[in-house]
């Protein structure tokens, strides 16, 4: 079976076409269990996500800022395995239609079999993978496997990114580019700055892949102003924290779902 990369592609143009940016929503699996996490990841399409993304819970998240680390700490020590991944990419992609990324640091990856990730995840009906951690110069071989078997593959760029190293990535990437805003960890700013701004338009100008702005945006006023500029607007810590500070799980789901919902009011709203 192929993977959902035209899914993905199609999903983003419409985006576009109808003229507002793409809200791409991220959860780890397994948090706060597995069962718990597909319903969460189906709570932000039902509240307004395009796109989602399905985390690979890793001990050491270097990317990752506080937020995300405590859920990816809660699903290692609930035993989230990578099955379950792919099983979360399954039921939430069966449950919604929506185009689901799988975001993993390679480690995992490359242990489980370059192969046999890349047939398991298209065979669940995944559309890509991010690779944050993934050198460009070292992908070739998870490229292959993710073209034989229709996934997009997703490179991370960021503001030290210098313009012939921003054409390089871009060249071997698929799906869409994910323009980290500002320099260092995730989680949620006050301010989405000029940083992000600037990293879009030097991104465009070496690629047609839609580019889509992550690490920092947490609410609906954030999410318009990035919408003004990039194609998509990928929110994390912020589902994640409704998850965290919820009493109960059907508040929290409540909570993602209410959130998405403002998000995607505010990257419909464009100047």
């Amino acid at each position: 079976m192929a993977g959902n990369i035209e899914l993905l592609s199609s999903v983003l143009a419409t985006a576009k076409a109808e003229g507002r940016a793409a809200l791409v929503g991220y959860l780890p699996a397994g948090f706060p269990t597995v069962d718990d996490g597909v319903r969460a990841v189906t709570a932000m399409v039902e509240g307004g996500c395009d796109v989602v993304e399905v985390g690979l819970p890793h001990s050491d998240p270097v990317l990752d800022g506080p937020v995300i680390q405590t859920a990816d700490d809660i699903a290692l020590r609930g035993g989230v395995k990578i099955v379950d991944v792919i099983r979360t990419v399954r039921e939430a992609h069966a449950a919604t239609g929506a185009p689901v990324l799988c975001m993993t640091y390679w480690n995992p990856v490359d242990a489980y079999g370059v192969e046999r990730f890349a047939a398991d995840l298209a065979e669940a009906g995944g559309a890509g993978c991010i690779l944050p951690d993934l050198p460009v110069e070292e992908s070739e071989v998870w490229r292959k496997a993710a073209e034989q078997h229709g996934l997009a593959t997703v490179f991370v760029v960021a503001p030290s990114s210098r313009d012939e190293r921003l054409a390089k990535i871009t060249a071997a990437g698929s799906g869409f580019v994910y323009a980290a805003s500002l320099m260092g960890v995730t989680g949620t700013r006050e301010s989405v700055g000029q940083e992000a701004q600037d990293l879009v338009r030097r991104t465009r100008a070496v690629t047609d892949l839609p580019v889509c702005v992550g690490l920092g945006v947490s609410n609906a006023r954030q999410a318009e102003q990035v919408a003004q500029f990039a194609d998509g607007v990928i929110v994390g810590s912020a589902f994640v924290k409704r998850l965290l500070d919820a009493p109960d799980l059907e508040t929290g789901l409540a909570g993602v779902r209410a959130l998405a919902g403002e998000l995607a009011a505010g990257v419909a709203r464009r100047a």
